[in-house]
C-alpha cells in the first residue's frame, strides 16, 4: 500500500502484514523512501498499536539510514513495535493526548520443552536488542529499560519527553487512536481496552508465526473488524454510551429477522427462511434474494385410498397362503417374474 502521502510518511495501523491487509509493512516504507528520495528531509507520522517486531526493526533501520532529516510525530499512539519506529527520528514529537508504550516482545512456538527453551532464549535476545535501542536514544541504562519493558510502561506525552523517548511536544490535538487489540497488553489503559471491546478490535487467533513478534502470532477476528486507518472518533470519549450501542445492535438484529421471516419469498420456504435469518449474517435483502431463487417445498399429498378391487385381491391372496399347501389366489393384472429379477440383480453394473 502507499504510505507516502503529500510528502509525508504516514504509518497508521498494524505494523507488518496482518489479517485484514491494513496497516503497513517494511517493504511499504522502503518503497516510499525510495520514491521520496533518500537525501530529502521527511516527516513520519505514527498512529499504531504495534505489530511484528521484525517489521518494526526493519523500518527503524531504514529511517536511520535515510540521509535526509527524519522528524517523527506521534499523532496519537506509538505502542509496542511502533514505539521502536518512533526512536528513529532526530526530532520525536508527541501531540497533545498521544501515548507511547514499551514492553517485552511476545510470541509462541509449538513443540517440545527443548523447542520452547530455545524459543525463550530467542525472545530474550529480541528484548535485549529493543532495550539497547531505547537506551541509546534516551541515555538510560539497558538494565533499567529492560525492567520497565517486562513491567510494560505506558507514557503520556509529557512523560515521554521527560524520559527522553520524545524530544518535544507538538501543540496539536491528537487524532483518533489507531484500531488495535489493546487487550493483549498487560497494563493498557482501561479506556483503550474498552475501545477494543466496543469497536470489535479483539483478535481471537493467530495469523502468522511471528518469532519475536510483539503481537499475537496470528491475529484473527471474533467479529468483522473495522478498517485500521479509519477515524473512529474526532475525540476519544471514555464514557461512550455502550448501552445504546448494544440496544441499537439488538434492535437491528430483530428487524432483520422479521424482514426475512415475514417476506413474501418466505412463504413455502419457511425452513430456508429460518436458516437464513438465524444461522447466517446475510442482510435481509440478500436473504430474500436467495429465497427467491430457491424452489418452494412441495405440499404433502394425502395417500390415495386403497381401491376395493385391490383390497379384495390382497385378501384372497392372504387366504390362499393360509391354507395347508395353499397357493396365492390368482390376482388380476400383470404377473411378476421373480427369477428374472434375481438374475438381473446378479449381473454386474455397466461402467462399474
Amino acid at each position: 500500500m502507499t504510505v507516502l502521502l503529500n510528502g509525508e510518511l504516514v504509518l497508521y495501523g498494524f505494523v507488518g502484514e496482518n489479517y485484514w491487509g491494513d496497516g503497513f509493512t517494511a517493504r511499504d516504507v522502503l518503497d516510499a523512501l525510495a520514491e521520496h528520495g533518500r537525501d530529502n528531509d521527511i516527516t513520519v507520522r505514527i498512529n499504531s498499536g504495534g505489530g511484528y517486531v521484525d517489521d518494526g526493526i526493519a523500518i527503524f533501520n531504514a529511517l536511520k539510514a535515510h540521509n535526509g532529516k527524519v522528524t517523527v510525530i506521534v499523532d496519537s499512539m506509538a505502542a509496542s513495535s511502533a514505539s521502536i519506529i518512533a526512536m528513529a527520528g532526530q526530532d520525536r514529537l508527541m501531540r497533545t493526548g498521544s501515548m507511547l508504550m514499551i514492553h517485552d516482545p511476545s510470541g509462541g512456538v509449538w513443540g517440545t520443552a527443548a523447542d520452547m527453551e530455545r524459543y525463550a532464549k530467542v525472545m530474550e535476545k529480541h528484548g535485549e536488542n529493543l532495550a539497547s535501542i531505547y537506551a541509546e536514544v534516551t541515555g538510560e541504562e539497558v538494565a533499567d529499560i529492560r525492567d520497565e519493558m517486562r513491567a510494560e510502561l505506558w507514557m503520556v506525552a509529557d512523560e515521554a519527553v521527560e524520559r527522553g523517548f520524545a524530544t518535544g511536544l507538538e501543540q496539536k490535538k491528537a487524532t483518533a487512536t489507531a484500531a488495535h487489540d489493546y487487550s493483549v497488553y498487560a497494563h493498557a489503559p482501561e479506556r483503550l481496552v474498552a475501545l477494543t471491546r466496543t469497536r470489535n478490535w479483539t483478535r481471537a487467533t493467530a495469523h502468522k508465526s511471528a518469532e519475536g513478534g510483539s503481537a499475537p502470532a496470528k491475529p484473527g477476528i471474533e467479529k468483522e473488524s473495522p478498517t485500521m486507518t479509519k477515524a473512529i472518533e474526532a475525540e476519544l470519549n471514555p464514557a461512550a454510551d455502550t448501552d445504546k450501542l448494544i440496544a441499537d445492535a439488538v434492535a437491528a438484529s430483530k428487524a432483520r429477522i422479521k424482514a426475512i421471516a415475514s417476506s413474501e419469498e418466505a412463504k413455502g420456504r419457511e425452513a430456508l427462511a429460518e436458516h437464513l435469518a438465524h444461522d447466517t449474517d446475510l442482510s435481509a435483502e440478500a436473504a430474500i434474494a436467495a429465497m427467491a431463487q430457491a424452489p418452494k417445498a412441495e405440499a404433502e399429498q394425502p395417500a390415495p385410498a386403497p381401491s376395493p378391487d385391490g383390497y379384495e385381491q390382497q385378501r384372497m391372496a392372504a387366504a390362499g397362503l393360509a391354507m395347508p399347501g395353499g397357493k396365492p389366489a390368482a390376482a388380476k393384472g400383470p404377473t411378476i417374474n421373480r427369477d428374472a429379477i434375481f438374475a438381473a440383480r446378479r449381473q454386474p453394473l455397466k461402467g462399474a
